[in-house]
């Protein structure tokens, strides 16, 4: 299985936080910079969002993340989100990757039509 950039980008800070323990201390401090640093490349995080690196090393520790709660009440679907979950989406053949079928080799034809 190959890795995503983001899972490779994650795993390459775990290795270097194992492994390093000045850039653990600023991974804590300011991940944001200490993963900059690292990478040489500016973390783009959405705005409003914050990132957050807690060290969970201790083996005696066990660790629960609470997520965000996902909040579905306030959802609305469009027409097409409508008619797909009602079980009338149509795509047309031509949106298939294998439509028009390939062309099949034709044999020439014996007398009175057979092979």
């Amino acid at each position: 299985m190959e890795l995503s950039k983001e899972q490779q980008l994650y795993q390459t800070i775990v290795n270097e936080a194992w492994e390093n323990e000045d850039f653990k201390a600023e991974l804590l401090k300011d991940p944001a910079a200490a993963i900059e640093k690292l990478t040489g490349e500016r973390l783009n995080l959405p705005e409003g969002k914050t990132l957050v690196v807690r060290d969970q090393t201790d083996a005696a520790t066990v660790y629960i993340n609470i997520p965000a709660e996902q909040r579905t009440d306030d959802v609305e679907l469009n027409e097409e989100q409508l008619e797909a979950v009602a079980g009338g989406l149509r795509i047309p053949l031509t949106d298939y990757p294998f439509f028009p079928y390939p062309k099949l080799p034709t044999f020439p034809k014996g007398p009175m039509g057979t092979l």
